[in-house]
């Protein structure tokens, strides 16, 4: 562990060895550290449960780095959310370029992190694409970036850590799958736990020199044997039977692809040299499972996350009997690739699909069992079906919004629609160039190259998909409460927050029964919370539907304070009969014609059905000013422009 010598003495970090009561988070991070190659770590918690008062710990642990300026300690870099791609791999110096004549390229957060600690708070908020870069880099130890024609490549070999509250939105599945390891961490309702965090808390902030200094030896212990464990890793060796075991294991959770094996076969390995053992044992395995498959068995948004030791428990159980297996003599008979029938993802021989949703099955407060789209027991009339999209459902015009995958907006990513001299948005060539050929006269240039100047940069506006803000309204009303119509609608609900989910979208459900709308779900990202609370939802009564609208409206109003980029777009779930009070129809378009006026893009699914039908929920899209389409053609095939620009 690296110590300054001379000089003022900066006030200390929080101790590594002080942290009480998250010692699996603190076992991720080590071993990450002593085997960068597993891919780094997801942090999901709660606030308040020091996630990142660990992570900046672990970063003083680590070996100090050999460069051309001598030995220096380990860096912890942070990714800001709001990072753009090239502050994060580097960027070509144009000014340089233009200036000098010279190719240069300027490293971004990844050089600067080199065999540190590369932290990414609410890495859930980060855009996908971004996400994507760390995970490639953090997998291959490198940086490869190829644009405009320049190509460089640099080693970024770094612990990568990202921390997220799971209440404000959930990681894709496929981007969770791409960390090494993954751990939940809770605070303790362990009275005597909760004591001691606050005590030692208190004790640092009276005087951390002090505080320090008591966990100081316990620290150069923890990172002697990182050290120690780097040494020796490389000669651990990782028997064919454990081998097998983690292979079993694997195979009994059903996890996607083989990224799982390696990753417990690398985490095993890290936690064998840890332990300082020469081989790989069973508990080593048990330990990498633990770690390391929870989040991968999540195919979808509604599934619930992790492993409980039971199940752990039998299939280490049956993973044993498996690792006593003599191997196949020859396991690889098609060595070339060619031949060979393909491999079943599942123990019955069926091949399945990541994207395949899982379908809810609790039924609660006497509301039908809500079936997500393309399920066969649900089909009845009005049920979306298997080919239900929701990119449709999207805010005209063109926003400025959170990063997501919706709406059309104007972003750092994206396609390039045309120049401007503002600096820092890439560089747009065309631009550039017209700029710098006004200016050939001024210049005294009558031939040969152009003669360009740092002033003739020109930047690129792109646009892209922004994330929006959606509210449901639905309509719960006694009108609605048939167990054919409602099912059919808590579908459809089900299969646009799916939707949402993968589109980085905000949610919030308003449901109108009986004298008043009630607001279920307060806007968040995360759509578990959202489909607990439908399948909660109470039906029956009458349809104040007026009451309904405007509390969406009020909604989104305060939404705009909080959050003035993000558009929202209301869809309301009705058959558009309202009743309750005097003249309830009349209120209602009333009350839909402010949120025409407050510019709010809106969608009418319409659940009338039967033999009469009054067509009030078209007639109540027109006071919208929104799009319109009926329940049982909420399809991408049939469905076709179904919002039109607010009035």
């Amino acid at each position: 562990m690296a110590v300054q010598q001379g000089g003022s003495v900066p006030e200390p970090g929080y101790p590594f060895s002080a942290i009480v009561g998250q010692d699996q988070l603190r076992l991720s991070l080590i071993l990450c550290a002593v085997h960068p190659g597993i891919g780094g770590v997801l942090v999901r918690g709660e606030k308040g449960t020091a996630k990142s008062t660990v992570v900046r710990a672990l970063a003083t642990l680590l070996p100090a780095v050999d460069d051309e300026a001598g030995s220096r300690p380990a860096k912890l870099v942070e990714l800001p959310v709001g990072a753009t791609e090239d502050r994060v791999v580097g960027s070509i110096d144009l000014e340089k370029v233009l200036r000098d004549g010279e190719r240069a390229f300027q490293p971004g957060l990844l050089a600067a992190a080199h065999r540190g600690v590369l932290y990414v708070d609410e890495v859930n908020l980060l855009h996908d694409h971004l996400v994507d870069v760390l995970l490639d880099a953090a997998a291959m130890g490198r940086v490869h970036v190829e644009r405009d024609g320049v190509s460089h490549s640099h080693p970024a070999q770094f612990v990568l850590v990202g921390t997220m509250n799971p209440e404000e939105g959930e990681l894709r599945p496929q981007l969770l799958d791409r960390f090494g390891l993954a751990v939940d961490v809770t605070a303790s309702r362990d009275v005597d736990v909760r004591m001691n965090v606050v005590r030692r808390r208190m004790n640092y902030e009276r005087d951390p020199h002090a505080f320090a200094a008591q966990f100081r030896d316990d620290d150069i212990a923890v990172a002697e044997q990182i050290l120690a464990a780097r040494k020796i890793l490389d000669d651990v060796e990782l028997s064919d039977k454990e081998l097998r075991r983690i292979a079993a294991l694997c195979a009994s959770f059903d996890v996607d692809g083989m990224r799982a094996d390696l990753v417990l076969a690398r985490t095993a390995s890290a936690h064998a040299a840890w332990r300082g053992a020469s081989e790989v044992g069973e508990e080593d395995v048990r330990v990498a499972a633990e770690l390391a498959l929870p989040h991968r068995r999540r195919r979808d948004p509604f599934d619930e996350p992790g492993i409980d030791d039971k199940q752990l428990d039998d299939a280490m159980r049956d993973a044993a009997e498996q690792a006593e297996q003599q191997p196949d003599p020859d396991p690889d008979p098609t060595p070339d690739g060619d031949g060979g029938a393909p491999v079943p993802d599942s123990a019955d021989g069926t091949e399945r699909s990541a994207s395949s949703p899982s379908s809810p099955d609790t039924e609660t407060s006497g509301t039908p069992e809500p079936q997500p789209s393309g399920t066969g027991k649900n089909k009845q009339a009005g049920t979306p079906g298997a080919q239900f999209k929701a990119r449709l459902l999207e805010v005209p015009g063109v926003g400025e919004g959170a990063p997501g995958r919706r709406s059309r907006s104007r972003s750092s990513h994206g396609r390039s629609v045309r120049p401007t001299v503002e600096r820092g948005k890439g560089l747009h060539l065309v631009g550039t160039l017209f700029a710098a050929a006004e200016q050939q006269v001024v210049r005294g240039r009558t031939s040969g190259r152009l003669k360009l100047e740092p002033a003739d940069l020109r930047g690129a506006i792109k646009e892209g998909r922004e994330g929006n803000l959606i509210v449901f309204v639905v309509d719960a009303s006694g009108s609605m409460a048939a167990r054919d119509r409602l099912s059919a609608v808590t579908g459809a609900v089900l299969s646009l927050l799916r939707d949402a989910y993968q589109r980085r979208d905000k949610v919030a459900v308003i449901t109108v029964r009986g004298k008043e709308a009630e607001t279920v779900l307060p806007p968040t990202s995360s759509v578990d919370v959202a489909v607990t609370r439908l399948r909660n939802m109470k039906t029956g009564g009458r349809s104040p539907l007026a009451q309904g609208f405007l509390k969406a409206r009020d909604l989104v109003l305060r939404e705009r304070v909080r959050d003035p980029l993000r558009r929202a777009l209301v869809v309301a779930l009705t058959d558009g009969r309202a009743t309750g009070g005097t003249d309830p129809v009349g209120r209602a378009r009333i009350a839909a014609r402010r949120i025409a006026s407050d510019k709010i893009a809106s969608v009418v699914v319409d659940c009338e059905s039967g033999m009469v039908r009054l067509g009030l929920a078209a007639d109540f899209a027109t006071c919208l000013g929104g799009g319109y389409v009926a329940l049982a053609d909420l399809s991408a095939e049939q469905v076709t422009a179904v919002v039109r620009a607010a009035a």
